[in-house]
């Protein structure tokens, strides 16, 4: 077996599971996960009707390069919403399956070990940054994100020296798990050192349709290129996914997008590797990004929830205020975010997921994540309301 393959980290979830391994909550109380970010809210009907009608269709092969009608869909969709002259559906787009399998998938493409191969990612982070790195061969660069910098990567305490050694920089914007959103003015920083230092842009902006403003969308890092004038997008690739923003995770459905030099290598590589998305997935996806009303809706009920809970826990915790996605990053009384963790789940029968299990230790021997807890307000409004209450009485009794 791949000897790499010991470096894997457990998985936040893993990890989870063996905190609460020894814990019996209270039978009287029904479970309320507030961990997973898989979005409990409906699927957007249209893409199941779709999938529906257009069934027969599995019995063809697709396209690794997806159909012309899905990749102009995607096209006028990122057009329309990051502000963009144009972006060309047969070179600059690339349909996925999610951005979990694309993303790994780049970097194993995209990745020169034949040459110092570090990766910078947020701290903490999508655990996936670091396992496709590390597969490929690469060693992570932790950027940590902390509250005096509004929880984004410090870009400038990256010395010249350790850029010189990075091949692709890691973005996500809105943050997971923080919820930050990464303004215009980092993106185009960002642009300038890859000029100046040779490396690759990757910007996972899965969360992007999830936002708290209906009047501030978050920027992206192709709307970044064009405001600079770079149409070409060169250096830089996107990955959106219809996970969050039409609740359909299992469909497995997004797109990359950006520079073509890199779309074209890319797709090569995919093809060789198999992944080319169903012919009625297609169709489905072509619906979802085709429709805005079902995503307002979507935002709509977030913006309730999000609103609810920041009732009920504002006076017993300190969190930023949320921007975007479906997360809450509250510090834990006390500090200790694992004992927080299994307590609460002991008493309340609420599990929450530890910040330090997102994060890594930097060099000098702090965890990011250390003292926070991640929520994911998914469920229906109730549900999460009720998870909020028994957090507060939790917290209240200590």
């Amino acid at each position: 077996m791949n000897p790499d393959l010991d470096a894997l980290k457990p998985y936040p979830f893993e990890k989870l599971a063996a905190l609460k391994a020894d814990v019996t909550p209270p039978a009287a109380l029904t479970h309320i996960p507030l961990t997973i970010g898989e979005p409990q809210h409906a699927p957007y009907a249209g893409a199941l009707e779709a999938l529906v009608a257009h069934q027969q269709e599995m019995a063809r092969y697709p396209a690794t390069h997806g159909m012309p009608e899905l990749r102009r869909s995607i096209a006028g969709w990122a057009a329309r919403r990051f502000s963009l002259d144009g972006l060309d559906p047969d070179t600059q787009v690339l349909p996925v399956n999610g951005t979990r399998e694309a993303i790994f998938a780049f970097v194993q493409a995209a990745l020169d070990r034949s040459r110092p191969a570090r990766v910078a990612v947020p701290n903490p982070f999508y655990q996936i940054y670091e396992g496709a790195t590390l597969l490929a061969g690469g060693e992570p660069l932790y950027l940590d994100c902390v509250a005096e910098h509004g929880f984004r990567p410090d870009l400038e305490a990256v010395s010249a020296e350790t850029w010189h050694q990075v091949q692709i920089v890691f973005l996500c914007s809105p943050g997971n798990p923080t919820g930050a959103v990464t303004p215009l003015a980092d993106f185009q920083r960002l642009l300038e050192l890859a000029d100046e230092f040779d490396f690759l842009i990757a910007s996972d902006e899965c969360y992007s349709e999830l936002y708290l403003d209906e009047a501030a969308p978050p920027p992206g890092l192709l709307q970044a290129c064009a405001a600079l004038g770079r149409h070409d997008y060169r250096r830089c690739l996107v990955f959106h996914s219809l996970s969050k923003r039409s609740n359909l995770p299992g469909l497995r459905s997004g797109f990359v997008a950006g520079d073509a030099a890199l779309i074209a290598p890319f797709k090569r590589y995919r093809t060789y590797h198999g992944c080319a998305m169903s012919l009625p997935l297609q169709r489905a996806s072509i619906a979802a990004w085709q429709d805005e009303q079902h995503v307002l809706a979507n935002r709509n009920a977030y913006r309730e929830k999000f609103a609810a809970v920041t009732e009920i826990l504002a006076p017993v915790m300190e969190f930023p205020a949320p921007q975007a996605s479906f997360y809450l990053w509250p510090a834990v009384p006390g500090g200790d975010d694992a004992a927080f963790t299994r307590a609460l789940y002991a008493e309340e029968h609420v599990s929450v997921l530890p910040g330090s299990y997102m994060g890594r230790t930097s060099a000098d021997g702090h965890n990011p994540g250390s003292g926070r807890v991640r929520l994911a307000l998914v469920a229906e409004l109730e549900a999460t309301v009720e998870g909020a209450r028994r957090l507060r009485r939790f917290i209240e009794r200590q």
